[in-house]
């Protein structure tokens, strides 16, 4: 996933986008109001992971932005706020879910998946195409029931094809799934390589990548041991 870290506190942001980049997902992260504003208005982002109190306002301003521009983003609010009012105020303003500090790692990552999976049409938490079944949660897919040797980045974009399965997803959505602001010097044929080599660990599993030109990347069915192209 590609999400958006609202959050100034330097090293509980380092902590979670660290955590997250290590399973494959591309986090943005950002410390003030205006900064996140900036950021939604130009990407898209399957989650928001926002705090309550920031520098220069409340991280509910960015909530109600989104939710007045009726984008239906899920977001997951940050609160060292215990009273309960406060927690009940960023739900009406529109939040999906929240979680007080501190807290588990774990947790938070389960949650964010959680909205993630609400946020598309997939709510059982594994993806099936085919003889291909992927485990966004467990970080593991197989094909035929044999485990899939995938680094973190080539899995990242067998998750964002198999979510978006017998789609076409262009090259810069594809980017933008898998790479995070702050990796400007990653170009845009850094998918054409991860395409390359995911296509080839799928070689004979009856599923291929379909190369579109001019177009992008669809997850076709093919015949036992066809390669696509």
């Amino acid at each position: 996933m590609r999400l958006l870290l609202v959050e100034d506190t330097s090293d509980v942001a380092d902590a979670i986008v660290r955590s997250f980049q290590r399973v494959g997902d591309a986090v943005d992260w950002v410390g003030t109001v205006g900064a996140a504003q900036d950021a939604v208005a130009v990407n898209d982002y399957e989650v928001l992971i926002l705090d309550i109190n920031l520098p220069d306002g409340q991280g509910t301003e960015v909530l109600r932005l989104l939710r007045r521009q009726r984008k239906t983003t899920p977001v997951l609010m940050l609160t060292a706020r215990m009273a309960v009012e406060d927690r009940v105020e960023a739900l009406d303003f529109g939040a999906d879910d929240y979680l007080v500090k501190p807290f588990d790692l774990r947790e938070l990552h389960a949650r964010v998946r959680a909205l993630g999976r609400r946020s598309g049409t997939d709510r059982s938490g594994l993806i099936e195409f085919g003889p291909l079944v992927l485990d966004p949660a467990g970080r593991v897919a197989s094909a035929g029931g044999v485990a899939l040797q995938l680094t973190r980045r080539e899995f990242s974009l067998l998750e964002a094809l198999m979510a978006n399965r017998t789609r076409i997803m262009a090259k810069e959505r594809l980017f933008d799934r898998m790479f995070s602001m702050d990796e400007e010097e990653i170009g845009m044929n850094a998918i054409e390589t991860y395409v390359a080599r995911l296509r080839r660990k799928l070689d004979g599993s009856g599923v291929g990548i379909r190369t579109l030109r001019g177009l992008g990347y669809q997850l076709v069915r093919t015949a036992q041991g066809e390669e696509s192209a």
